[in-house]
């Protein structure tokens, strides 16, 4: 039998071999199909893919994953330096989508947008699991916001138990587990009890569901699509420096100050923690190694494409791959300077949207 630390092996290896995410090569590996003809369609965003397949199952028409992304308000920005007592653990959270310090807010302004029919559940556990067993035996897709740990597939260490996570789309059953659409290509399965237990972990949105309700119809996308690009300007447009572009200026700053309780140099001076920082910065800002898609801001391209803004799409790209190059670096000035410039950067680029917009 092969065990898990080998079976870990044989996912890490096939990613090093196809470029595929954690979740592909696993779900590869698996060996299991899902049922009711739901597609997987992979994905870079969990928000927008997840809502994009729940869609698509309904037959709700002319949507893909970017215009989604984009109709929730698209891109955001937002930077906190956690620091515990517990156990001296220092954690570096990063935004990079429209209101992601508010978890299911960005589900449901694109809901919303587009005027789709759709439930919210949340309850005690008993009465939330019951529910998403009648949803699932009546055939319906569930959007659920599990934490990563419990879950287990993402195979992370017991440090980030209960840290949250990205939501999640449970598709069918099978026995006594239940197929998950997390962005994976090849079919996914996750034991009943494990699912239930990661829903039920953080305090914050536990047991948080919705089901889409409505079906086969088209809805305006373009008056959705007008709402979304006023959403992303005016979002950016902020002057808070922990949710909106100042933070990137914020987070500047902090890599050479010497007095800031929260400069790195003055938090990280005794080393510990330091590379936990700086993985959690590059899995945060690089869509090819971690969990939830990266900076986004190719993706935020993709939809200025589609909605009429294609002469501005570039700029987008070209920011994105100066936020994967952040992610390389480990020395505390040139990230400096990295996070100075794409704070320049992303500024004129909101100011060429905003006029383009209107």
């Amino acid at each position: 039998m092969t065990s898990r630390k080998q079976f870990k092996a044989q996912v890490r290896a096939r990613m090093a071999k196809t470029g595929e995410r954690y979740t592909t090569a696993l779900a590869h590996l698996s060996g299991a199909s899902p049922d009711g003809g739901w597609v997987l369609r992979g994905g870079t965003d969990p928000d927008a893919a997840g809502l994009d397949a729940m869609l698509a199952a309904r037959g709700i028409s002319g949507l893909n994953e970017a215009l989604l992304f984009g109709i929730g308000g698209g891109i955001g920005a937002g930077y906190i330096l956690w620091e515990f007592k517990h156990d001296n653990g220092r954690h570096v959270t990063i935004g990079f989508s429209n209101s992601w310090q508010y978890v299911t807010r960005r589900t449901e302004k694109v809901l919303t947008r587009l005027g789709v029919a759709h439930e919210w559940h949340r309850s005690a556990p008993k009465a939330a699991q019951a529910w998403l067993t009648g949803r699932l035996d009546a055939g319906d897709a569930v959007m659920v916001w599990p934490d990563r740990y419990q879950i287990g597939y993402w195979d992370l260490p017991e440090a980030l138990d209960g840290h949250g996570g990205h939501p999640v789309v449970v598709c069918g059953t099978t026995g006594d587990r239940v197929y998950v659409d997390d962005r994976n290509l090849a079919p996914l399965t996750v034991a009943r009890a494990d699912l239930d237990r990661a829903v039920a972990r953080v305090g914050t949105w536990k047991n948080q569901a919705v089901v889409v309700t409505d079906s086969g119809r088209e809805p305006d996308v373009e008056a959705a699509v007008r709402e979304g690009l006023r959403d992303v300007v005016e979002h950016l447009s902020q002057k808070s420096d922990s949710f909106s572009l100042p933070a990137w200026r914020k987070w500047s700053r902090m890599m050479t100050d010497t007095k800031a309780a929260k400069a790195w140099p003055k938090v990280f001076a005794d080393g510990q923690g330091l590379d936990h920082a700086f993985q959690s910065v590059r899995e945060g800002v690089d869509g090819r190694y971690g969990v939830t898609g990266g900076n986004l801001r190719p993706l935020f391209a993709d939809f200025l494409d589609q909605a009429g803004h294609s002469g501005l799409a570039p700029r987008w790209r070209e920011i994105g791959e100066m936020w994967n190059g952040l992610g390389e670096l480990t020395d505390f000035p040139a990230m400096g300077a990295r996070l100075a410039e794409l704070y320049e950067a992303e500024t004129d680029a909101i100011a060429k949207l905003k006029a383009a917009v209107g």
